[in-house]
C-alpha cells in the first residue's frame, strides 16, 4: 500500500497578486492637476463672492460710524454707533414708508399670483383655437415699455377714478395678470405630466378642483419663483410711486422715500447707509429663506416649449 504525499503549495488555490498603485510621473502629474483645478475653481468662487459681499460690508461699516468718520476715508469704525438705526427709524415718515412698501409688495404679489395661475394653466393645458395667438399676445405685451402708456394710464386713474396720490393705480392692475408671470408659470406647468390631470378628471374632479388640488401643489416652485420676482419688483419700484404718489408723502414707499431721506441727510453718510441697509434687509431675508424654491422653479422653467 503506497501513500501519496501532496505538496500543500501545489493544492492551495492560486491568488492573483494585487497590482500596486502606479506611482510613476503620470500619476503625480494627474494628482497635481486635480489640486490645481480645485484651487483655481475655489479661487474664482471666492473672488466672485467677495465682489458681491464687499459692497454690503462697506455699507454696513459706514452705517455704524460717526458723522465725522463717515466723511473720512476710514474703512473701519473707531466706535460702533448702533443708535444710527434708531435715528433712521425715528425719522418722520419712515415707518409709513415701510407700511406702504409692505402694502404695495404684499398685495401686488398676491394679486399677481392669483391672476397668473389660472391664465398660465389655461395656456399650458387647454387645447382651444387661438391658443398660440393668445400666447404671442401675452409675450408681445412684455415688449411694450411702460413709459409709452404712462400718460394715458395716469389720466385714466387721476381723472376718471380720482386715485392720484395713492398706490392703488399700481396695485389694482396686478389683479388682471402680469405677462411675465403668466409666461414663466406657463412654461413651468408644461413640465407637469398630463397623466396626473387626466387621472384627476377620471376621478370626477372638475377643472377648478384639478387646478387647486393637483396642479397648484405640484407647481409650488414655479409659483414661488413668480411670487419672489413680483415681490422684488414691487419693493424696489421707484418709477411707479414717483408717478402716482409723489404729491402725497403719506403714500411714499421706501424706494421713493429713500431719495428724499438722502437729500435731507446729504452730509450724513452714516444715516444714509443705515437707511439703505434697512431698505435692502427685507429683500435679502426673503430670498435667503425662499432661495431653494426659487432656484428650483427657475431651473425647471422652460424645459418644454
Amino acid at each position: 500500500m503506497t501513500t501519496t504525499h501532496t505538496n500543500p503549495a501545489l493544492t492551495a488555490p492560486r491568488t492573483t497578486p494585487r497590482t500596486a498603485p502606479a506611482r510613476g510621473p503620470a500619476a503625480s502629474r494627474a494628482r497635481r492637476k486635480r489640486v490645481l483645478h480645485w484651487i483655481a475653481v475655489h479661487s474664482i468662487a471666492i473672488a466672485v463672492a467677495l465682489l458681491f459681499v464687499l459692497p454690503f460690508v462697506f455699507v454696513f461699516l459706514t452705517s455704524v460710524m460717526s458723522d465725522d468718520q463717515a466723511m473720512s476715508g476710514d474703512l473701519w469704525p473707531d466706535s460702533w454707533h448702533w443708535e444710527n438705526y434708531g435715528t433712521v427709524f425715528r425719522t418722520e415718515g419712515f415707518l409709513d414708508w415701510w407700511k406702504n412698501s409692505l402694502l404695495y409688495a404684499g398685495l401686488g404679489t398676491l394679486f399677481t399670483v392669483c391672476s397668473a395661475i389660472p391664465a398660465a394653466y389655461a395656456l399650458a393645458k387647454f387645447r382651444f383655437r387661438g391658443r398660440r395667438t393668445a400666447m404671442i399676445l401675452v409675450i408681445s405685451t412684455m415688449m411694450l415699455p411702460p413709459q409709452v402708456v404712462v400718460i394715458p394710464m395716469y389720466l385714466v386713474w387721476a381723472q376718471q377714478f380720482h386715485l392720484s396720490g395713492t398706490l392703488w393705480p399700481l396695485i389694482i392692475p396686478m389683479a388682471f395678470g402680469d405677462a411675465y408671470s403668466i409666461f414663466l408659470l406657463r412654461q413651468f406647468l408644461l413640465t407637469i405630466p398630463k397623466e396626473y390631470i387626466e387621472s384627476a378628471k377620471v376621478d370626477g374632479c372638475g377643472e377648478l378642483r384639478t387646478l387647486l388640488r393637483i396642479v397648484v401643489p405640484m407647481a409650488k416652485p414655479g409659483i414661488a419663483a413668480i411670487a419672489l420676482f413680483q415681490f422684488f419688483y414691487c419693493w424696489n419700484d421707484y418709477f411707479g410711486p414717483q408717478i402716482y404718489a409723489a404729491q402725497n408723502p403719506a403714500s411714499w414707499t421706501l424706494s421713493y422715500g429713500l431719495e428724499s431721506f438722502k437729500s435731507a441727510h446729504m452730509v450724513n453718510w452714516n444715516l444714509t447707509m443705515a437707511a439703505t441697509l434697512l431698505v435692502m434687509a427685507p429683500v435679502c431675508l426673503v430670498f435667503f429663506f425662499a432661495q431653494k424654491a426659487f432656484v428650483e422653479g427657475v431651473t425647471l422653467t422652460g424645459v418644454k416649449g
